[in-house]
């Protein structure tokens, strides 16, 4: 049965301490007593039926204001061995109000929290021990029913994904160069008890990656530490681009106006959150990659396989009574765009501030199937000079390679998150001839990288399908049907179903990625595990493609169609 809100054993909020920020536990209270928890009791199979039933209030028709946050207590997986950790899904960022508690601000003061936060990073406090480290687990234990198999970590994408990714997963590197740290948000997939597949996405430029490329000039591993679970505070820090001279974990503490506590990792030489769940340490190799994904997307479609990094892990270190955090990612809107678009949007405006344009009021991305990258909205005050909209729009479109391939000026009497005014703005408020640039040689950025054309172009395009596509990254009709039957079971807010709600193919999935998905989704994915290992190699480039390699390693021994039909123009 679904409950909201009593005590559980083992999920109770550790003692209040005098930090200035929540943990994990004091904020799952507060979740509670806000109404904003819906607690899950009966048995769940987190590889096929926990990530499509909290899919439901993204794609059942539910308005923002009912989506509340998940605690399943009772896990199982596709071969029935059960968990005693707790899974909390939608907890951080499901909604704007879990979002705002989590910050501890109310909704209207977040936009100000992050602009003060970005303005005022606070270096973190080193403690000499922390919950994170009151149960440790190295060297062989980690194969003996205490490694990554111990993580009640969900499968995202049923039917897609070939094995349980973590999602809400906050890589910890450093530069070797400075000794900078940097927080990020990466995918990691499960390929054996002391392996974990890395994706720290290239077109992205993510910190990770850069820290990645100068550990491998110096020939040497990157350490690593992988956060599992911890204070909001540090989850809403790990997804923003910061500087590269300033820490995420500082952007943390910024936002509370309070250092966040730190601990030495056991076996790596970083500093973790104190109040972290879970923690998994080790190493990731810069001589060797190996094949990576399909994963679910939040640009709305599978990222087939690339040639990405793994990590070797030392040790996992935990609280007595951790519980594992999972962020619903894919389509858009989801946990994961929720979690990021109000620190993007401050990050944007403050860009423009910076550069001293003038009447600029707000930035707003386009959330909904388009994951906030792709339409860029600014709003500029009234009688503001034309060159300055310009400059705004241009400086936007430059801001990052991914973002704005629809970058739109407004006026303040235009809803930006109202796409039918938007549109309703551009075709009675512009004139294309006079009212439209087109921006050349834009880098693809986040989305199916094509096959056909290396670049993309900005404002103008042609949006009909002209090559074969990956799978919609939603769990196949099959597990949300089943999901459904649950969520209704449960008692939970009448579903009014949205196109799209399942997952479908655009015709690049093939015989060899239906049978990795399968094996996932029967608990087998240690046996892909092992074919990553088996195929690694030290002669591609980070994020190169399966697909784009003549000689392409299958499990099944099947022939693989050419990737789109088409050959790509160089």
């Amino acid at each position: 049965m679904a409950t909201t809100a009593k005590k559980k054993p083992g999920i109770s909020a550790t003692p209040a301490v005098k930090r200035g920020y929540r943990d994990l536990h004091e904020h799952i209270e507060a979740l509670k007593k806000a109404g904003l928890l819906v607690v899950v009791d009966r048995l769940i199979n987190k590889d096929t039926e926990m990530h499509p039933l909290v899919r439901w209030q993204f794609r059942g028709g539910l308005p923002e204001s009912d989506r509340r946050a998940f605690l399943f207590t009772n896990v199982t997986d596709a071969k029935g061995k059960k968990y005693d950790i707790p899974v909390l899904v939608c907890g951080i960022a499901g909604s704007p109000s879990i979002y705002a508690l989590g910050m501890q601000c109310k909704v209207d003061e977040i936009p100000k929290t992050w602009s003060k936060a970005l303005g005022n990073p606070i270096p973190p406090r080193i403690v000499k021990s922390g919950p994170c480290q009151e149960v440790v687990y190295k060297g062989k234990e980690l194969l003996n029913g205490h490694g990554l198999d111990e993580l009640p970590v969900p499968i995202s994408t049923p039917g897609w994904d070939n094995a349980p990714y973590t999602s809400a997963s906050h890589f910890i590197t450093k530069d070797p160069e400075t000794g900078v740290q940097n927080l990020g948000n990466y995918r990691g997939q499960l390929r054996a008890p002391d392996r974990l597949g890395v994706n720290t996405s290239v077109e992205l430029r993510t910190g990770g990656y850069m820290h990645w490329e100068k550990w491998k000039a110096l020939g040497q591993p990157m350490p690593c530490a992988v956060v599992i679970g911890c204070p909001p505070i540090v989850s809403y820090s790990s997804v923003q681009k910061a500087p590269e001279s300033v820490d995420e974990l500082r952007l943390a503490g910024g936002l509370v106006g309070k250092p966040l506590n730190v601990v030495k990792a056991k076996t790596v030489d970083l500093l973790v959150p104190a109040e972290a769940e879970i923690i998994i340490e080790g190493y990731i190799s810069t001589k060797y990659l190996e094949p990576e994904g399909p994963f679910g997307e939040s640009h709305g479609h599978v990222n087939l396989q690339e040639y990405n990094g793994y990590m070797d892990v030392t040790a996992i270190t935990r609280r007595k009574n951790p519980i594992l955090t999972s962020w619903v990612s894919q389509v858009t809107p989801s946990e994961s765009s929720c979690i990021r678009r109000p620190g993007y949007e401050a990050i944007l405006t403050q860009h423009l501030v910076t550069l001293g344009v003038k009447g600029v009021t707000k930035v707003t991305t386009h959330e909904p199937l388009t994951s906030l990258h792709k339409l860029v909205i600014v709003q500029f005050e009234k009688g503001t000079p034309t060159t300055e909209v310009w400059r705004g729009l241009y400086a936007l479109a430059s801001f990052r390679r991914i973002t704005g391939k629809w970058v739109v000026a407004l006026d303040t009497d235009i809803d930006p998150n109202n796409t039918d005014a938007v549109v309703w703005a551009i075709s009675f408020r512009s004139r294309p001839h006079r009212d439209l640039q087109m921006l050349l040689h834009k880098e693809q950025g986040h989305g199916p990288r094509s096959m056909i054309e290396d670049e993309d172009s900005a404002v103008l395009i042609n949006a009909m399908l002209k090559e074969t596509f990956p799978p919609i990254s939603l769990p196949k009709r099959e597990y949300m049907e089943g999901a459904r039957r649950i969520w209704e079971e449960l008692g939970l807010p009448r579903l009014q179903p949205q196109m799209p709600w399942y997952g479908y193919d655009l015709g690049e999935w093939n015989e060899e990625l239906e049978y990795q998905a399968q094996l996932a989704v029967k608990g087998d994915y240690w046996k892909t595990g092992k074919w990553c290992a088996e195929n690694r190699r030290g002669d591609l480039p980070m994020n190169t493609e399966l697909r784009t390699l003549k000689d392409r390693p299958t499990m099944t021994g099947a022939a693989v169609k050419p990737a789109g039909g088409k050959q790509r123009r160089k």
